[in-house]
């Protein structure tokens, strides 16, 4: 394995509200080989399911593949969120004191990894990622009865 690009979302209704997130993993074609979603739970902003969306990526690759595959793999992480990429690339400082800690998460997790970079794509261009988010935050208001 060389690069592996992976695409993720993060998304809280309410905001903060109950929020989810979604993964795809692409082989270096963009062939998509494993989907990934879950429900993060309540009182999550959007900013903050974005970055536990970024941390279930980079663990959920080494829980499949191992550490020491990782040392060998460069990844190439896609995002929509202007914020988070540009946070993780040094361009925005990070004034939310709950981000924070994602933050270091995020950083202690690349170095895993031969090589970790964060683009910025289009909301078109991750709409797969989207959709898993959407469909674990419709179920859960399936799931969950309504207080009346």
């Amino acid at each position: 394995m060389k690069k592996i690009i992976i695409y993720t979302d993060g998304g809280a209704r309410g905001n903060p509200g109950p929020a989810a997130i979604g993964t795809i993993f692409c082989n270096e074609k963009g062939e998509i080989f494993k989907k990934c979603s879950e429900y993060l739970g309540e009182n999550f902003t959007n900013n903050e399911a974005e970055y536990q969306a970024v941390i279930f990526a980079l663990k959920k690759f080494k829980a499949l593949f191992g550490k020491k595959l990782a040392a060998l793999t460069e990844i190439e992480l896609r995002s929509d969120s202007e914020l988070l990429v540009k946070q993780l690339n040094g361009e925005y400082k990070i004034l939310d004191p709950k981000i924070q800690p994602l933050f270091i998460a995020i950083w202690n997790l690349k170095m895993d990894f031969k090589k970790v970079k964060f683009k910025l794509i289009s909301r078109t261009k991750n709409q797969e990622a989207d959709r898993l988010v959407n469909e674990v935050l419709n179920e859960q208001v399936k799931i969950q009865p309504l207080n009346v």
